[in-house]
């Protein structure tokens, strides 16, 4: 199994010692600590960002009225809430990171395909980040794109290196400081004094338009369920999966129910297609500086949740890595990984600069969602109802343990569920690429249902390939490892 890190590392202090020790190994009980009222403060404000209001622009620039794209993003934000909920029950179960959890249905080294998969889904919300904060900050305020691409890349690294207990502490208190000030925004678009007018073309219900934004929506959540587990792992172990998931549920769809909603009403009311140059025309025709520093905070937040995805990032990355050469768990090995994720994500940006917001949040959802779905799917089903979350831990460090190098059966399911997405996806222009589907091109009239189908055939493909599944042979195994455990534990 991955070793502890060496008592000297755990205690030192000063600067050094408030750096995260543990990166994928398991945490002790010991270590374990919080309360599920700060997952979903966590979630809240992983939602309380800049990123969240163009998902509400996306339904207006397709025709979409106010009213619809609202009632779609708060229809999609719930459908996709749900997964990222349940994965957060995992943590306290494993006590281990997300992606290294799937070790269990793909095997120690066949994960490096879900893997990939999540590594994507990392950096692409990176880059499509530091595109919105780096233009968004630029228009509201004509700060230097170029020199906030680069700050953010660095500070974003550098709450990722810090770690779990910074990123909650952050994470807090930007929650603290900024909701005030949505909500008098807020508040004074009821009551018609944040500005704006009813377009002369308000636009209506066109379903095509209606499903793409429910889709971004349910994408927008789905996306966190790769590491939602991560900062759930240090929870303890007897902590209540209900309350885990009411708490994640309610604090990641609340904020972004909020924002969408603000970001279609900015969208039809006020003309932007920036949500940092919409908070700042709104806020200060409330009061000024109101809307100036609701965008820096929100932009801030933004910052925040970058780290947030740098260190998920380099979970993944030192998983694969731990699949065909072991790692031995040190800040060297998280530090030196981070900055390679914010050397690699600033260069993207860099070279996609000058995108829309819309085009931006929309390209880089929909491609994440494609390459997620088939994954959640099997892992939940694996979890829920094959093995009702009874695993042999120290297995998932062993590639000759009861999980296999491949495991053939996820690895099937996963394949199976993204090949049958091909033929109904709808994926709007990237690099002068585009592609739609036979089904979608002649069957449902451009709507996008290959997520839909992802997430059933990959679901029931691995549950009837599982029912094979020989459960009382990885029981000893199970012993065994709950036993090896408690050794550490008391060690």
């Amino acid at each position: 199994m991955t070793t502890l890190n060496s008592p000297a590392e755990r205690d030192e202090r000063g600067i050094v010692g408030q750096i995260e020790v543990h990166s994928i190994d398991w945490i002790p009980d010991a270590e374990r600590h919080g309360k599920p009222w700060l997952q979903s403060m966590l979630w809240f404000l992983g939602n309380f960002q800049y990123f969240t209001i163009p998902i509400g622009f996306v339904g207006p620039s397709l025709g979409l009225s106010l009213g619809w794209s609202i009632l779609a993003g708060v229809a999609g934000i719930a459908f996709g809430t749900l997964f990222m909920a349940f994965h957060a029950t995992q943590g306290p179960v494993f006590g281990l990171p997300q992606m290294i959890q799937s070790r269990a249905q793909l095997g120690y080294r066949g994960v490096i395909v879900a893997l990939i998969a999540t590594l994507f889904t990392y950096m692409a919300f990176n880059v499509a980040d530091q595109v919105l904060m780096a233009s968004g900050l630029h228009d509201a305020f004509g700060w230097s794109a170029g020199a906030v691409a680069i700050i953010t890349a660095c500070l974003a690294a550098a709450l990722a290196i810090f770690g779990y207990d910074w990123v909650h502490r952050v994470f807090r208190f930007l929650l603290v400081i900024s909701l005030p000030c949505y909500a008098i925004i807020s508040v004074a678009i009821f009551l018609g004094q944040a500005g704006g007018k009813a377009p002369a073309h308000p636009g209506g219900f066109i379903f095509t338009a209606f499903m793409t934004q429910f889709s971004v929506a349910a994408a927008y959540n789905i996306t966190y369920a790769p590491y939602v587990s991560d900062y759930s792992r240090y929870m303890p172990r007897k902590t209540s999966p209900a309350g885990i998931i009411t708490a994640v549920f309610f604090g990641a769809s609340g904020s972004a129910v909020w924002l969408i909603a603000l970001g279609a009403w900015m969208a039809t009311r006020l003309g932007v297609s920036d949500g940092l140059v919409g908070l700042r025309q709104a806020g200060n025709n409330v009061a000024a500086p109101l809307g100036s520093v609701t965008a820096i905070l929100s932009a801030t937040s933004l910052l925040a949740t970058m780290g947030m995805n740098a260190y998920g990032g380099m979970l993944t990355v030192l998983t694969g890595i731990d699949s065909f050469r072991k790692v031995t768990t040190n800040r060297a090995w998280r530090a030196g990984t981070i900055v390679v994720l914010a050397v690699i994500w600033y260069v993207i940006g860099l070279a996609l600069s000058g995108g829309s917001a819309v085009s931006a949040v929309l390209n880089s959802l929909t491609l994440m969602l494609y390459l997620l779905v088939p994954w959640t799917a099997l892992n939940l089903v694996d979890f829920f109802f094959v093995r009702r979350g009874h695993y042999a831990i120290t297995d998932i460090f062993r590639v000759d343990g009861v999980y296999g190098a491949w495991n053939w059966r996820g690895l099937l399911a996963y394949a199976l569920g993204f090949a049958a997405e091909i033929p109904f996806m709808v994926l709007f222009p990237i690099a002068g690429f585009s592609y739609t589907g036979p089904v979608p091109a002649h069957l449902t009239n451009g709507v996008d249902y290959s997520w839909i189908v992802g997430l059933v055939v990959s679901g029931l493909v691995y549950w009837v390939l599982s029912r094979s599944l020989d459960q009382s042979a990885e029981q000893a195994a199970i012993e065994a490892s709950d036993r090896q455990l408690e050794a550490l534990t008391h060690d």
